[in-house]
């Protein structure tokens, strides 16, 4: 496996692999050309030096096999400490069950800790009870309730 930095050619593949997700065909605007709003946030992500937007490859494979990004967030707490978030963690369909999944959460928690971060931490829609699992089975908890507010 090839985990690197996303780049601005590999938005249109990152964003057509949301969108075909279950819960990503309700909020995604997968098209070609890809809209432009997909480029500008990706410009803000790739400019900050808290986020690393991953994908990963397969060797002898010209698709992406996954994506996935991190953001490193600064506490005061836990001595200053750095919590790690990772989100929107994607395996591409015809390569689920493959143990890509588990690779790139390895990979992740690998970051996290040569960052000397305290934790790394997710969150994961109720609706996708195996992908809590998943998590689950990872050795990740479920220590606090999580709440979102959406705004239109």
């Amino acid at each position: 496996m090839i985990f690197r930095k996303a780049t601005k050619n590999d938005v249109p593949f990152i964003i057509k692999m949301l969108a075909n997700d279950k819960l990503g065909k309700l909020r995604e605007n997968y098209q070609e050309p890809l809209p432009e709003y997909y480029y500008e946030a990706f410009d803000i992500i790739n400019s900050d030096p808290n986020q690393e937007l991953m994908v990963v490859e397969k060797e002898n494979d010209a698709e992406i096999a996954g994506t996935f990004q991190l953001t490193f967030i600064p506490y005061l707490s836990y001595q200053g400490k750095l919590r790690v978030q990772i989100e929107n963690v994607f395996v591409r369909e015809d390569l689920t069950g493959q143990g890509i999944g588990k690779k790139m959460f390895e990979w992740a928690i690998e970051r996290a800790k040569q960052q000397n971060a305290h934790l790394l931490q997710l969150t994961s829609d109720k609706q996708r009870p195996s992908a809590i699992k998943f998590y689950q089975n990872l050795g990740f908890i479920a220590s606090h309730e999580g709440m979102k507010l959406h705004f239109k």
